[in-house]
Parts: C-alpha cells; structure tokens; sequence
C-alpha cells in the first residue's frame, strides 16, 4: 500500500498565530509571609528591641542582631521526635514564648513574618550549605532573604548555625567586611549554573566555604518541601544527633552531642565533652534553651543512643 502523503502547507507555517488573551492571575494569594498574624509586640519583647523600627537599613541591621542574640540554632525538635511546623502561630508559640530556638526553615519564615508586619520588601532565595562538603554536590536546603533596600539587595540571615552573618550583607561581588571580628566574602560563581553567589568567612586560619546561593525566589510552600527533607531522610544532617549553635561578636558555641566547641574569632578553639546528664544545663546556660524535667529525660536517652550508633 502507498503511504499516504500530506504536503506541507506553507501557508500555515507562515501565518501568525492568533494572538493570546492577556493572561490573569497566575496565583491570586499574595499574603506569602504572613505578618499580619505575628504577635509583633511578644517578638520584640523577646528580641530586647522597642521604639520605632521604620523599614530602613538601621532597623534591619537592628533587628538581626538581636534576633542572633536571643534566639538560638537547634534542632530539638527532632530529637523530641516532634513535628516541625512552619506556620507564623506555631513558630511564635516555640521561639517567642516558649522561648526555644529552631533551626534556618523556623528562623528566617519567622523572621520574614517580622520584615513582612515593618513593611520590608525581601525576596526568600535558598543555599546550598557547602561547609564539610569535601568538593560533593549538595542539595539546597538553606533559607536566607535578599532584601531591598533604597535600590540595593542586601543578604539577611538568622538561620544559619555553621556562623555566618550577624547583620545585612551587600549582595555585591568581591565585597568583604568583618562583622563581629568574624571575616566574610561575597563573591558570584558559576559552579552550578549562573547567578550563583559563594559566601566565605574567615576562621582565623583560613577562608572557608559556608554556602552558595543563586536569586531565584522561593516562597513558603518550597521551604515545607524542603524541611520535609531535614526532618525525615535518613541522610539529613539534623537527624541521630543534637545540635545547638549561638554566634556573637567575636565567639561562637557549638554543641554537637556531648562535645561543646567555643571558637573565637582569632581562630582559638576550646573543645570539652560534656557528661549526658548536664547536656540540659549546658542548653540553658550557653544557648538560653530552658527544657522541663520530660524534655531533659528524653534528650539524654537520645544522647546515650546517639553515643551507641
């Protein structure tokens, strides 16, 4: 049988198409962060801050310390086997008035709710943490917020437990400052992809790699995906062991388990392991994390299994 055989019309590859109708709204919910459900006043208290805190560098600057200052990195969370939830209501109840910490999804969704309710105008970016990656691929499962300010994007970050930034860093290549007598650099890369950014600080000794991030925006719902991940993979940094990190100008607390790190920012290390049964008292005294007779129990059982994996 002869195949059948249609001729090409040119007239119909030439024609224009028929032109589109101007498109609606793509996502009609525009309320990303949530502020207007903050209790602003209860944060404010918690952080030590008061006053008049107007959308400008002077407040952001502001509002990141003394959010460094008063709210930890921790995962307990997860060692409790508790859900992480990342609702403005539930994040306030656990940092604000239970005044515990979190960890990046939990401080910088709550932070975001902060700048959102001061009338800031940021953008939420994700990282890939690059610190003990020894040259492997990672996944980009860090939060941070790019935020503009009078015509300049400025990188903010209360969530990231390895050190890191204590108040706004320029979004700007080859910039270098030293915050707290801690030494960091921005520099664009194309280690991925383009638009790729590599944050570095400086330990006393050397430069070492923190994270690389690129400005594409997030929202809400990618970083639920994402802690998702952290909280139930086998694989995630956060789960068989207790962490708890407090950077401040010019030192930094680090528990992993049992052994407590306080490294200066000269580059001078302290380490001394910790006996299980004062790991709480450590929690609170150095990190600020008050845990009730339960929560101490549960965390030195998990400490001793952790000790036996």
């Amino acid at each position: 049988m002869t195949p059948l055989h249609i001729a090409p019309d040119s007239a119909d590859r030439t024609a224009p198409a028929p032109a589109a109708p101007a498109p609606g709204p793509v996502v009609t919910e525009r309320d990303f962060w949530h502020g207007r459900e903050l209790d602003l006043d209860a944060y404010l208290e918690r952080v030590g801050l008061e006053g008049e805190l107007p959308p400008t560098l002077d407040t952001l600057r502001a509002l990141q310390r003394a959010h460094l200052a008063a709210i930890p990195f921790e995962n307990l969370q997860i060692v409790l086997d508790r859900p992480v939830r990342l609702d403005i209501a539930s994040l306030t109840d656990k940092m604000v008035r239970n005044r515990r910490g979190g960890y990046c999804y939990e401080q910088n969704l709550l932070f975001a709710a902060v700048l959102d309710r001061l009338g800031f105008t940021f953008t939420a970016l994700a990282a890939r943490v690059l610190v003990g990656a020894e040259g492997s691929a990672r996944p980009a499962t860090h939060a941070l917020l790019k935020v503009d300010l009078e015509g300049s994007p400025w990188l903010a970050d209360v969530g990231f437990g390895g050190g890191g930034l204590l108040e706004p860093f320029p979004l700007a290549d080859g910039h270098q400052e030293v915050q707290g007598g801690w030494p960091l650099r921005l520099d664009r890369t194309e280690v991925v992809g383009a638009d790729e950014w590599l944050l570095r600080s400086h330990n006393g000794r050397e430069w070492r790699v923190m994270y690389s991030f690129t400005t594409t925006a997030q929202l809400p719902q990618d970083y639920t995906v994402f802690s998702h991940y952290l909280t139930s993979h086998p694989r995630s940094p956060f789960k068989g062991r207790l962490m708890a990190q407090r950077i401040a100008p010019g030192v930094q607390h680090v528990l992993v388990d049992t052994r407590l790190t306080t490294t200066t920012a000269d580059g001078s290390v302290v380490d001394r392991e910790v006996p299980v049964e004062e790991a709480a008292d450590v929690l609170d005294e150095v990190f600020g994390i008050g845990l009730d007779a339960q929560e101490r129990a549960v965390v030195e059982e998990r400490l001793r299994e952790f000790a036996k994996e």
